[in-house]
């Protein structure tokens, strides 16, 4: 296949070579697929540490940034996951290390002033399911993207307003979001985030998550 016809195919059709090659031309759409196919990765790696939602999401923002910058010396694009995996590890283990040395201490009262476990536990996996939700709604057509994320909003409105805002038939507003719904739970970010074992599944606990289920 030529440059001229790998640059008309879409990008989640790309490989990671031709991703990788027009990163580094500084074609935006393709590091944004690079890092929409690599974000469950990061995720399941910092699922294995005991991290906040806060230091997760650093520990992402560095694991993208140092990708960014060293993209180009990256000498065999399809080992682009082991990297990302090895990256997020190190940065992981950076995190838990500098966590240890500083524990914040209540002033008034002499105690740790952490968070319970349980309870970064609990908005560590609302975060990773709120991650891999952002993530799946990408993979969906514009007009299921749409239609789902503005029938998650609470209230949510008539299915009239919906006609109104989306130009659609106030008739094919609930087939579109059973399709929508059904080629969500498809995607590869919500199959490979189910296949990581990390508690309640997405949508448990009513309208979380958006309630798209």
């Amino acid at each position: 296949m030529s440059s001229r016809e790998q640059l008309g195919l879409p990008y989640d059709e790309r490989t990671t070579s031709q991703l990788v090659a027009g990163a580094l031309t500084g074609d935006e759409g393709s590091w944004a697929e690079i890092v929409r196919r690599h974000t469950n990765l990061v995720m399941a790696r910092v699922r294995q540490f005991r991290l906040t939602p806060q230091q997760a999401e650093d520990v992402a923002q560095t694991v993208w940034l140092n990708l960014l910058e060293h993209l180009a010396d990256l000498r065999e694009p399809a080992a682009l996951p082991g990297w990302i995996s090895t990256a997020t590890r190190h940065e992981c283990i950076r995190m838990t290390n500098l966590s240890r040395r500083s524990i914040p201490v209540d002033p008034t009262t002499g105690r740790l002033d952490g968070q319970d476990d349980v309870e970064l536990d609990g908005e560590l996996l609302r975060s990773e399911r709120h991650a891999a939700l952002r993530a799946a709604l990408a993979e969906l057509p514009p007009h299921q993207r749409e239609l789902l994320l503005l029938l998650s909003t609470d209230p949510p409105p008539s299915y009239q307003e919906v006609s109104t805002r989306l130009g659609i038939p106030v008739g094919s507003i609930g087939p579109t979001r059973q399709r929508g719904l059904a080629r969500l739970r498809q995607t590869e970010a919500i199959r490979t985030y189910l296949a990581v074992p990390s508690g309640p599944v997405l949508g448990e606990g009513g309208r979380d998550v958006l309630a798209l289920g």
